[in-house]
């Protein structure tokens, strides 16, 4: 069994930065939106939540019409209509979700983030845009004194923090509901991506959701 913990502290920026230059599809991508849409974010999204929390949430990449849209996680779309409002159901949000970023909705002991900052065409991230991307993963997460949990939504983000945590993927294999002890004082919960195409077919219910969190919520009060 691995001993993983936190990555350590890193030199590296936690968000990238306006104008990042490291994914020469993804900023092609960015710049065709930014003509389409100029009143749109259509920049890298910065994680949202204080530096205080103890639960990360990893998601995949920004919607196109959605945080590419709006400028914050999952905000502006159906993934974050069902992310919000569980959020304040097990008391990690405080205030109104109103899909968009003044909307006054603020976290509680939890951050949320992405393992890929920029929009990708059709919501695809290439491997070698995941790997790079990375970094700033490693960065945000390292920078978390207080991180107890993460939660990561979908298989990309729960192989995407395993390699930042170097752990192998084979130990801890992804699975809605699943638990991992990834080091002596960080826990990992999987869910299945709470996507509108996940919701409309049945692979994750709301009640799927919710109990993920549920654990989570146990978890940190125990802690």
């Amino acid at each position: 069994m691995t001993t993983a913990a936190k990555p350590s502290r890193s030199a590296a920026p936690t968000e990238a930065p306006r104008d990042c230059p490291l994914c020469p599809r993804l900023v092609e991508f960015r710049l065709q939106a930014r003509t389409a849409e100029p009143a749109w974010h259509n920049a890298p999204v910065a994680s949202f939540g204080p530096e205080t929390a103890r639960l990360l949430i990893v998601g995949l990449a920004p919607g196109l019409r959605g945080a590419n849209r709006t400028g914050r996680p999952f905000t502006g779309d159906y993934a974050g209509d069902l992310l919000y409002a569980t959020l304040l159901k097990f008391g990690f949000a405080k205030g109104t979700y109103a899909a968009r970023p003044d909307d006054g909705l603020t976290l509680t002991d939890c951050m949320v983030t992405n393992a890929v900052r920029c929009v990708p065409p059709e919501n695809k991230p290439t491997p070698a845009e995941i790997t790079t991307c990375r970094a700033f993963l490693t960065a945000r997460m390292s920078a978390l004194p207080k991180l107890r949990v993460i939660l990561a939504l979908g298989r990309i983000a729960h192989d995407s923090t395993l390699s930042t945590l170097g752990v192998r993927r084979a130990e801890f294999p992804f699975g809605h509901g699943a638990r991992h002890e990834v080091g002596p004082k960080l826990t990992m919960f999987d869910s299945f991506h709470c996507s509108r195409y996940n919701t409309n077919t049945g692979r994750l219910t709301t009640e799927m959701f919710h109990a993920v969190f549920a654990q989570v919520r146990t978890l940190l009060d125990g802690a």
